[in-house]
């Protein structure tokens, strides 16, 4: 590949810094490389590949001479510097929701829709991290035979709320076990010794925005709208990676060794399914690996051709920044 231009916009955030994380272990080909965030972060440094860098504001001339722009500052900031990202030459490749739904913007997992990437017309969306995690879980066998229908609880980490959320889990616990009060600043509930719904909104039907998502996106991005998804979306006192249980009803029956073997074969998952020895994917051990891993493979007999399963995948990795420089490496 030919060295290019690089901004991180959102560089101080957690994943911004696991976009600069992933570059440098992937060796991306990068000639020049900008950090990109809010006025009150400039004058901080960065350290790149040795080398430290300027944080500078994220104005709307900092896109020229940039040939992909790796975004994870929220949803409304990409939508205010998307236009000048684009008149810029520049591709967005955007870890927010802003775009995601829009239909003239792919949403891509380069291991599922690599091809949608040809069609992009300066802005490529990311996915939802849960989204992300089950699909990778769910394409392998999707390839084997169509699969209908998925039931999907997840248990999210609070890295998915970002690295204040990830310090108050972690200063929750250590006042809880100090027998103090705790304080709560990000989540709306105690997270440490506790778990609970998605912290977002609720529709008119009962359903939150990290479930619709889920469903939404997956529609998009497998193309294939009579996909039916229903999903819970629950909060745990987990730092770092997402769990989720997931069962799906394909259109014919499948062997066991047969999901194993597809599951084990594609790029991105890792078969984790020791009966013998009870272990499982966790999400400790998921934390910091590229791979998701899957696992409690069997049949769910409540439905039919049902299948069962749990994926454990790193929110931050996988989830975010990894799939976004992936995508880069597509473009």
């Amino acid at each position: 590949m030919t060295p290019k231009n690089i901004a991180i916009a959102g560089a101080t955030g957690a994943v911004g810094a696991e976009f600069m994380s992933v570059l440098e272990k992937r060796n991306f080909p990068i000639k020049n490389i900008k950090f990109l965030a809010s006025a009150r972060s400039v004058g901080k440094k960065i350290t790149f590949k040795g080398e430290e860098f300027p944080v500078e504001e994220m104005t709307k001339d900092s896109f020229k001479g940039i040939d992909v722009a790796l975004f994870s500052a929220g949803a409304s900031r990409s939508r205010e510097f998307a236009p000048y990202v684009v008149d810029a030459g520049c591709v967005m490749v955007d870890n927010s929701s802003a775009f995601r739904m829009d239909p003239d913007v792919p949403l891509v997992v380069p291991e599922i829709n690599p091809e949608d990437v040809k069609w992009n017309k300066g802005i490529i969306a990311n996915p939802n991290c849960s989204t992300i995690i089950m699909l990778m879980a769910v394409y392998p066998i999707y390839r084997l035979s169509r699969v209908k229908r998925i039931i999907v609880s997840t248990y999210q980490a609070a890295s998915g709320a970002g690295a204040k959320a990830m310090e108050e889990l972690k200063n929750q616990a250590s006042d809880f076990l100090a027998g103090q009060s705790v304080k709560k600043e990000i989540f709306p509930h105690q997270i440490a010794f506790n778990l609970f719904s998605h912290n977002t909104k609720i529709d008119d039907e009962g359903y939150n925005e990290e479930e619709v998502k889920m469903i939404k996106e997956s529609n998009k991005i497998l193309h294939d709208a009579e996909l039916k998804i229903t999903a819970t979306c629950i909060r745990v006192p987990i730092l770092r990676a997402h769990s989720e249980s997931i069962s799906l009803e394909t259109e014919r029956k499948l062997g066991l060794d047969e999901i194993r073997q597809a599951i084990s074969a594609f790029s991105g998952c890792k078969v984790i399914d020791d009966r013998a020895g009870n272990y499982f994917p966790m999400p400790l051990d998921a934390s910091g690996q590229d791979d998701c891993l899957v696992g409690r493979i069997r049949y769910d007999n409540a439905l039919d051709n049902g299948i069962a399963l749990f994926v454990c995948g790193d929110q931050l990795l996988k989830g975010a920044a990894l799939n976004a420089v992936q995508v880069a490496e597509l473009l």
